[in-house]
């Protein structure tokens, strides 16, 4: 995990979004791994973005996972989801992920609509503590990777997990072909 001083997350709450937080406090107890194994790590906030972060932290493209916001509308309604990729790829969204949601158009969602609608950083969404309703897409890349790095839900810390935990957190679906290499 590069130079990243971890620790379990549950003893930083002041490193985690408030959803982060709220989330690992009721960590499913069917989980693959246990919620103290879900470790966070300070950075510094103006690395936070994945190509700068793994740079400065001597972390690999292929172990640092991202969480993009999708958005869609079928009769009306809007649509979101979570997709989360290796920064190695890009989330299929006009394919797969269009389809999966049902809709006719699908785009990555707004930057205001993401932070409202999660109550996280832009720039450090993750994909625990989202709201219920919501799917979260797992790319098999990630949930085969033994531990990825991901965001906290704030741009000043980084979590790192087991891969297969977040295909296992509620509302999660593991696709093969999510996304594609880039």
């Amino acid at each position: 995990m590069g130079t990243l001083q971890l620790e379990p997350a549950q003893s930083r709450p002041d490193l985690l979004a408030p959803p982060v937080a709220k989330a690992l406090a009721v960590w499913p107890v069917d989980a693959p791994i246990d919620g103290d194994q879900v470790l966070v790590a300070p950075i510094d906030p103006g690395l936070a973005d994945t190509a700068a972060f793994c740079d400065a932290y001597e972390v690999g493209l292929a172990v640092s996972a991202n969480c993009v916001i999708v958005a869609g509308k079928r009769d009306g309604v809007p649509k979101y989801a979570a997709c989360i990729v290796l920064a190695t790829t890009r989330a299929d969204v006009n394919g797969v992920v269009r389809r999966h949601l049902n809709v006719r158009k699908c785009s990555f969602a707004p930057m205001d609509d993401a932070v409202a609608l999660t109550g996280m950083e832009y720039g450090g969404i993750t994909p625990i503590g989202l709201p219920a309703d919501w799917p979260i897409l797992v790319d098999s890349r990630v949930a085969a990777t033994p531990h990825v790095i991901v965001g906290s839900g704030v741009r000043h810390s980084k979590i790192a997990v087991a891969g297969p935990a977040l295909g296992a957190l509620p509302g999660a679906e593991v696709i093969e072909g999510l996304a594609n290499p880039v």
